[in-house]
């Protein structure tokens, strides 16, 4: 019991070292269907065929500075310039980030759009930064852009950046078919390279020392 509470001391010395050392923080997000709040069931617009389910993912850096994040999104199975496909439920309309201030926010509720870097709203405007690539072949494309300080949708990033760190924010892809959001991922911070190598050393001497501590009792 003992040795268990020192493994999660030692995990968070580690991680708060390699944090305060380390420049940027990342985030991560996996896109799927199932994080909406709607039932998401994609078909083509005949409301009967359907069609392939999307799903995409998200990396977001934080700098040092705290002054921008930066991301880059792959999306899958959703029309991003209209002409992928002949059908018009899976265009793709908007795309945002979405925050919530409320301390007791959960997924699946829904938050305001905080960003927006595609459609409408659209806030990476100071400058812009956005790049949309479409994929050569197939249905989907690749998104980037960066939300610098004098941005936001009737906010800025500074003042939403405790309801990112916080977990409270999300990125959702929205359709002709699901205006709500057809596929969204909760932005999570996630330990750094360094962070990780440095608490596998720990742990990994946490475990021999434990190994120890029973060959010396046997």
């Amino acid at each position: 019991m003992v040795l268990s509470a020192r493994v999660v001391l030692v995990a968070a010395v580690v991680m708060g070292l390699a944090r305060t050392s380390d420049g940027a923080t990342i985030f991560l997000a996996n896109l799927t269907t199932s994080q909406e709040l709607a039932v998401v069931n994609p078909t083509l617009a005949d409301g009967v065929t359907p069609r392939p389910l999307s799903f995409g993912s998200a990396t977001f850096v934080l700098n040092d500075a705290m002054t921008a994040l930066s991301f880059m999104a792959t999306i899958f199975n959703i029309d991003v310039t209209g002409t992928q496909t002949a059908d018009v439920n899976d265009n793709l309309t908007a795309a945002h980030i979405h925050a919530s201030s409320n301390p007791g926010f959960l997924p699946p509720a829904t938050a305001g759009v905080v960003w927006g870097f595609f459609g409408a709203p659209f806030n990476d405007n100071n400058p812009n930064d956005a790049i949309l690539t479409p994929f050569a072949t197939g249905v989907g494309g690749t998104f980037s852009g960066k939300w610098d300080l004098p941005e936001g949708n009737g906010t800025t990033l500074a003042a939403q950046l405790p309801n990112i760190l916080a977990g409270r924010s999300y990125i959702n892809f929205h359709t002709t078919q699901f205006g709500g959001g057809e596929i969204r991922g909760a932005i999570a911070a996630v330990p750094e390279p360094s962070t990780m190598m440095l608490l596998s050393g720990g742990l990994a001497i946490l475990a021999r020392a434990r190994r120890r501590r029973t060959h010396a009792q046997s």
